[in-house]
């Protein structure tokens, strides 16, 4: 079992590069299925959710490798069934974006329900209801989607929510689809656009990418491309609420502004200094937290996967925040971890609210979910006194080297391996260290 360990209380300074977004990747990953041919893709993230579709792919027929130059290359030219495993599908939950690819190539396929974080009910009710107005019959046999399309037929789907992955996999199943398709009520994150122009980079014709509404024109084949992952804002946001948290002094290089604009407004609230400068964001404090309130909201608003993270630095914050989580139910587990670090965090159904302490105490905590494990994270590094971390796999689900990098920027942070007790001889040391 693996395992963080944190000294808390060293101000972070220097300049950490944000790697590629983990929600962009995975999304044109699944897209990446529908082109017969290599696609090249740069600036993808080395993390576990990348490498659970790399084994996926390899499953359906499709050659994945990352190249001596970092890039990944998906040849998607021979795959060789439509059925998905699903041990590996249930690890996350973008996978079932999968399923709209393979019914464009095959005119079947069978995916899995979903895996991922457990942060609330995240029905994939938009993703069916949209692609069976497409044409698409599915049925659900012993939480597996069969579904059937000898070809998908363009049709106007009205979201009941905006939700990003939902745009995201009708876009992708759309592509191919006979006639146009229009999407109302469509989520417009960053990795939204940023999907469509792959797509358009392989000669899929796709439009308002951005707004309300997305309209797709349906083609007879896409053409494989190379193409550049967007930098991850969530990644980018977790490096600057470190920093803000324990006082300190560091650029996120890579940092696009646009993309966390809803984040800069916030932390501004809070008293910290955020300027765009030399390619990324500079966050500095230097004074008290200051409290504010935040409502989770889809883009441009702020972001779900950000309130938890936010929520560690407000538990130090000189007064009372309010948090209100509209797009997850269930999203408020990780304050218990919190709490035993010494956060004082009342949760009333949507809303959190959070009485600025003094200081926070190390503790041994978990991570409940990937952006619960960021927020005991940020938490850990400013906290008194030493602070273990376990529950990594949630972590690793979208944070790529994140201990290398703290030390990096001056924290004291280390990852150490145990083997379970059965596993050990009497010679092998207790724990080993990596990624330090």
């Amino acid at each position: 079992m693996d395992r963080i360990t944190i000294q808390g209380g060293q101000p972070l300074s220097g300049t950490v590069e944000v790697g590629g977004s983990k929600n962009d990747s995975v999304a044109i990953m699944a897209a990446a299925l529908l082109i017969p041919g290599k696609t090249v893709l740069y600036n993808v993230p080395r993390i576990r959710d990348v490498h659970t579709l790399v084994e996926i792919f390899s499953h359906l027929g499709a050659h994945s490798q990352f190249r001596s130059d970092g890039a990944l290359e998906i040849d998607a030219t021979n795959l060789t069934t439509s059925e998905t495993p699903q041990e590996l599908v249930r690890q996350m939950r973008a996978s079932f974006n999968i399923l709209g690819a393979l019914l464009s190539r095959f005119g079947h396929a069978s995916v899995a329900m979903p895996g991922g974080c457990d942060i609330g009910a995240r029905p994939v009710n938009f993703h069916v209801k949209g692609l069976e107005q497409l044409g698409a019959k599915l049925q659900l046999k012993h939480g597996v989607y069969i579904g059937e399309a000898k070809r998908l037929i363009g049709n106007t789907v009205s979201l009941d929510f905006p939700s990003a992955g939902a745009t995201q996999h009708l876009m992708i199943a759309a592509c191919r689809a006979r006639g146009r398709t229009v999407i109302e009520n469509c989520a417009a994150e960053p990795e939204i656009v940023d999907l469509a122009q792959f797509l358009n980079a392989c000669d899929a014709q796709i439009q308002g990418m951005g707004t309300a509404t997305i309209t797709i024109d349906g083609v007879e084949e896409l053409h494989p491309a190379e193409f550049t992952i967007i930098p991850d804002r969530l990644q980018a946001g977790t490096y600057a609420l470190s920093a803000a948290i324990t006082g300190g002094d560091i650029l996120v290089k890579n940092a696009v502004p646009d993309h966390c604009r809803p984040l800069i407004a916030k932390m501004q609230e809070a008293g910290i200094e955020v300027t765009a400068e030399r390619g990324g964001l500079r966050i500095r404090r230097m004074g008290k937290l200051h409290p504010t309130d935040i409502k989770t909201m889809p883009h441009p608003g702020f972001p779900t996967d950000m309130q938890q993270p936010f929520a560690a630095l407000l538990s130090l914050a000189d007064g009372v925040s309010i948090l209100t989580e509209t797009v997850y139910e269930s999203r408020f587990r990780y304050t218990t971890e919190l709490e035993r670090m010494g956060a004082d965090i009342r949760v009333e159904g949507s809303t959190a609210v959070i009485t600025g302490v003094s200081h926070l105490n190390g503790a041994h905590v978990t991570c409940t979910d990937l952006r619960g494990g960021a927020a005991v994270l940020v938490a850990g590094l400013a906290a008194q006194g030493e602070t273990t971390i376990t529950g990594l796999d949630h972590l690793d689900r979208g944070y790529e080297d994140i201990v290398q990098k703290l030390c990096e920027l001056g924290a004291s942070v280390q990852r150490t391996t145990q083997k379970p007790a059965g596993q050990r001889r009497a010679t092998d040391p207790v724990e080993g260290t990596r990624n330090v």
